[in-house]
């Protein structure tokens, strides 16, 4: 599998990075995992514009969901379009949501959607294993397999159980780490770069990738050191354009 950072600011855009969305690849097939403000410049970047076969969100944040909404008008007012309807998965009422944040009716002509419930599934060559985590709104960290390689994704997060099952003994652990350590940070929310390298060490993961980070108030130095007092293993932080082989 190859994975291709998009967008990697925590909540809202960073004065480098657009917010969340991560493009996997393996046998020409590509996963886009979360479309977050901003991503759609990166897609047209570090792949093309008409590159995307199947779209996951994590959760209905608008962080994590917006530019699905600015790519309706690619895939369905192109010059050489439209394009064929392309399946979306999400939480319950992302068909909705969507359509209400586009402000336009209805987009089953543009999405093909898809309900996400807890459990295992095929997406074209990819077994995705999908568990609620610990966020206020229903959301759905990931575990991608492919070829005996697992990628996993926290989402957004505080720390669970179902965390560490989706993490286990993956090759690359993509994780939030929100918050600074030392202070009092809102609970059930996100992690701290500490709770992050804390859990990459329980699920015994090969390699910790932070992301999510929130450049306004959140320290990438802080989040480094704390994670790497966890986590012994393989650490960075990751950036827009970051390219991995899992």
């Amino acid at each position: 599998m190859k994975l291709t950072v998009l967008g990697c600011a925590g909540s809202f855009p960073g004065p480098e990075s657009a917010c969340s969305s991560y493009l996997v690849e393996a046998d020409g097939f590509r996963l886009l995992i979360d479309f977050g403000t901003g991503s759609l410049s990166g897609l047209q970047r570090y792949a093309t514009i008409k590159s995307v076969d199947a779209i996951v969100l994590s959760h209905l944040h608008a962080d994590h969901i917006l530019d699905a909404c600015s790519y309706v008008v690619v895939r369905r007012y192109a010059p050489d379009g439209p394009y064929p309807r392309l399946p979306l998965y999400g939480p319950a009422g992302t068909a909705a949501r969507l359509a209400a944040a586009y402000g336009e009716g209805p987009l089953d002509d543009v999405y093909d959607f898809r309900e996400l419930r807890p459990g295992t599934l095929s997406i074209g060559p990819f077994t995705l294993t999908v568990d609620r985590v610990n966020h206020p709104v229903e959301t759905y960290g990931m575990r991608v397999e492919h070829g005996g390689r697992v990628l996993a994704y926290s989402a957004d997060t505080a720390p669970c159980e179902a965390l560490l099952r989706l993490a286990h003994g993956a090759d690359l652990f993509l994780c939030e780490a929100s918050y600074p350590d030392g202070v009092q940070n809102p609970p059930d929310l996100h992690l701290t770069g500490r709770e992050a390298g804390e859990a990459a060490t329980k699920a015994g993961v090969g390699r910790l990738v932070l992301t999510h980070l929130v450049a306004a108030w959140c320290s990438e130095a802080n989040v480094v050191d704390s994670a790497s007092a966890a986590f012994t293993g393989p650490l960075e932080v990751t950036r827009t354009g970051a390219r991995y082989e899992v």
